[in-house]
């Protein structure tokens, strides 16, 4: 893992050091959390830094046989907890976390000692010595690596006050909230979902007692985020919803689960359509962008998940028939001209060309790639899933206006992503070019596109 790791060919090495290294970093989209970028929080030990709410990590662990208690117990230690990693990472030969650990304790504190159980406690010892010093405090981690803009994951009630105190604070690193309302999809729970219209409607100062009442309350704090800076939202999908709907249905469904009815198969999934469509044209109305993250079969383990709640490394990548509901959804907006600038991520590899086709159904000529096939998400962010999905958009649409890579992560230490996803764009490019697939003399062109791709894009695209 020298300078040139993944780098296979003089042009991809060429690519990557005089055009892709030396490009800001903007991530789009992470799971970071505002508080501790407002506090600039430093971090106790390695171990709450590295493997605290890192599900990828708890995962490898539990298939190498380590008990749950080293993983998310409260009975162990954070050594305890970090050699059992560490007894684990000669076992990840293959699995990205291998390449990721090294390349993070590489970028981040200058070790390049392979982790393992001979190295553990040398390794521990030396990142929590620097983890006591300012140098290694969260904002300073994100100044490392050169952060411009970070786009956290938030919903419609939180008073995003970490992200207005950050601002007060000058700290020249953007910090903006990305509005995620998934919560007014869950209708399946009656009770929870009207314990959340309740504390929106407190968020927003508005008493909701009909459908009518939570749209007011839903533009109040879409205007308060998009005051706070936001230009992006988020939505977690199983699969599209596009049914037809009249309000007169979406006004019954509402009052039916508000009132702690159950709503059958059909109504939820009229009321999940509507809620669909209401969100993008907010979204379009200011001008912002809305993601789509689909296909997770999320929380299979019930014993885990009733022992430890979500988001713990249960998750898996699910089949689900999307593309008719996807198409019209979509084409609803596009009638109506209010379809949004878009990025649609997928967690199947076998959506790839499904999807690079379907973003080319709506693209309209107004803005370059409005319509976006979003980088390899979740399981599929490591080397094979960027390759394919990168594939799959030079072959069916254009790599070159690609708005890139971002972590997706609740970690500070998660952007030597954006470098492996560099290093393995540079090298896809660079074995076309010496292959004789793409021009040498269009070298210049082709470094300025690594440079979109990875950063200018992104900036243009979102206009941060």
């Amino acid at each position: 893992m020298d300078k040139d790791f993944l780098l296979q060919t003089e042009t991809a090495q060429k690519l990557y050091h005089e055009h892709a290294a030396r490009m800001p970093i903007i991530d789009y989209h992470c799971h970071l959390d505002p508080a501790m970028v407002a506090d600039d929080h430093r971090f106790a030990s390695l171990t709450e830094l590295w493997l605290g709410g890192d599900h990828y990590k708890w995962r490898a662990m539990r298939t190498n046989g380590v008990a749950e208690r080293y993983c998310t117990g409260t009975d162990t230690s954070d050594w305890e907890k970090f050699e059992k990693w560490a007894e684990t990472v000669p076992y990840t030969m293959r699995n990205p976390l291998y390449h990721w650990t090294h390349l993070e304790l590489r970028t981040a504190f200058g070790i390049h000692k392979l982790l393992s159980p001979r190295t553990a406690r040398d390794i521990y010892d030396e990142c929590n010595a620097k983890l006591q010093t300012p140098e290694y405090s969260a904002r300073n981690l994100m100044r490392r690596y050169r952060v411009e803009v970070v786009c956290t994951t938030d919903d419609p009630a939180d008073s995003l006050e970490h992200h207005i105190r950050t601002r007060q604070d000058d700290f020249e690193i953007k910090m903006l909230p990305t509005w995620r309302p998934d919560k007014l999809l869950a209708v399946d729970d009656p009770a929870a979902f009207r314990a959340y219209v309740e504390r929106l409607g407190e968020a927003a100062d508005v008493s909701i007692s009909t459908f009518g009442d939570l749209m007011d309350a839903l533009r109040r704090r879409h205007d308060f985020f998009a005051g706070q800076g936001c230009r992006l939202s988020d939505h977690g999908l199983g699969a599209f919803y596009a049914e037809d709907y009249t309000e007169a249905e979406i006004k019954a469904a509402f009052n039916k689960v508000y009132g702690g009815h159950a709503l059958t198969e059909d109504e939820t999934a009229r009321f999940k359509s509507a809620m669909l469509v209401a969100f993008a044209e907010m979204d379009w109305e200011k001008g912002w962008t809305q993601q789509f993250h689909y296909g997770a079969l999320r929380n299979n383990n019930t014993r885990l998940y009733r022992q430890l709640g979500p988001d713990i490394g249960c998750d898996s990548i699910g089949t689900f028939s999307t593309a008719q509901a996807m198409s019209r959804f979509f084409d609803r907006l596009d009638r109506e001209g209010k379809l949004a600038k878009t990025i649609v991520y997928n967690l199947n590899p076998a959506d790839n060309e499904m999807l690079a086709t379907m973003m080319g159904n709506f693209q309209d000529g107004t803005l370059a790639g409005k319509m976006q096939f979003g980088s390899g998400w979740w399981f599929l962010d490591q080397k094979d899933g960027m390759e394919r999905q990168m594939n799959a958009l030079s072959l069916l649409g254009l790599l070159s206006r690609f708005v890139g890579m971002l972590t997706d992560s609740r970690s500070f230490l998660s952007y030597p992503r954006h470098e492996y996803f560099r290093r393995t764009l540079c090298n896809l490019i660079g074995g076309d070019v010496e292959a004789g697939l793409l021009p040498a003399e269009e070298l210049d062109f082709i470094g300025q596109m690594v440079e979109n791709i990875s950063y200018y894009n992104a900036k243009h695209f979102f206009q941060f």
